[in-house]
């Protein structure tokens, strides 16, 4: 499902939302003959032909066409931590603050399909420091307190606030002490020269036995092909203040090659540990990020 972001001007009702953006994925999902993975809710499973029919869900099944049965117990069986960047950078495009909105919109989405399937979640937010962190728990009041904490996150004003990446992991990586599923939602805008040191922070995450999902998330039309009009700008960093007047075309060329080497280099570290590196472009579909989710998801069963 594809949501304008010009448009989502109140994360107010953020809870239904997450609902609507998951169950637009599930039923695509039940409409697709070409799925890899099953979604069973903890609390449904599909039927099997002989079984009585007592506990059939006839509400999922006018929804679905699909025969589920209920299941009523069900243990926690993932830890997630969701983490989300909250630097100044992730506030762009100003007018919408487009990338903190589409990670604050993927992680509620995330989130609630976690408590369906009764798994425990939590959720961290950090910019050059840890601002935010939760217990991590599968309840449904724990949910709602997430859903409140990134209600209040969307209302921020933030400016000139810097990142600090590569330490925000190495102390994810001591806070969590059960092993995890780790979810990021970051652009990843630290100095080039901080790229060792984001590897290791990445590294330590993996070396205490967690699992990494990056998302990436960025406003590829300008932040990659740098797409903008052929008149003057005035560009200011987000994270400094500083600003920079010039002429588009005249720099397209080689901040395309820059920042494709800097991706690259993240891209190429990430598969050698081993890590999932999504591109969440925000002007895509958020099933992009849910189908991400659920592929690392069956294969951590």
């Amino acid at each position: 499902m594809k949501l304008d972001l010009e448009k989502v001007k109140d994360l107010g009702n953020i809870d239904f939302l997450a609902r609507q953006l998951v169950e637009g994925f599930i039923t695509g999902l039940h409409k697709s003959p070409y799925h890899g993975f099953s979604v069973e809710f903890a609390e449904h499973r599909l039927y099997n032909t002989g079984e009585s029919t007592r506990h059939i869900d006839w509400k999922v099944y006018a929804k679905t066409d699909r025969l589920y049965t209920k299941r009523y117990e069900e243990e926690t069986n993932l830890r997630c931590q969701i983490v989300i960047d909250n630097s100044s950078s992730m506030h762009y495009p100003s007018a919408s603050k487009g990338k903190l909105k589409f990670s604050i919109l993927s992680a509620a989405s995330i989130a609630f399909l976690l408590q369906k399937q009764r798994d425990a979640v939590g959720l961290t937010t950090f910019s050059d420091s840890i601002e935010l962190t939760t217990q991590i728990k599968s309840t449904g009041s724990h949910l709602n307190k997430i859903f409140l904490a990134l209600q209040n996150l969307a209302k921020e004003d933030r400016k000139l606030q810097k990142t600090r990446v590569a330490d925000i992991l190495h102390e994810i990586a001591e806070k969590n002490h059960r092993r995890s599923l780790i979810v990021i939602f970051s652009d990843m805008m630290d100095d080039e020269k901080e790229l060792d040191e984001i590897f290791k922070g990445l590294q330590h995450l993996k070396h205490n036995k967690h699992e990494v999902l990056l998302f990436h998330v960025s406003d590829i039309a300008t932040e990659y092909e740098f797409e903008f009009d052929d008149r003057p700008y005035q560009f200011i960093d987000l994270e400094s203040g500083e600003k920079l007047k010039l002429q588009p075309g005249e720099i397209k060329d080689h901040y395309r090659k820059a920042i494709g080497k800097y991706y690259n280099d993240l891209k190429l570290r990430c598969g050698q540990l081993k890590i999932d590196l999504i591109e969440a472009d925000i002007s895509q579909d958020y099933n992009d990020v849910l189908n991400a989710y659920m592929i690392k998801r069956s294969k951590m069963k």
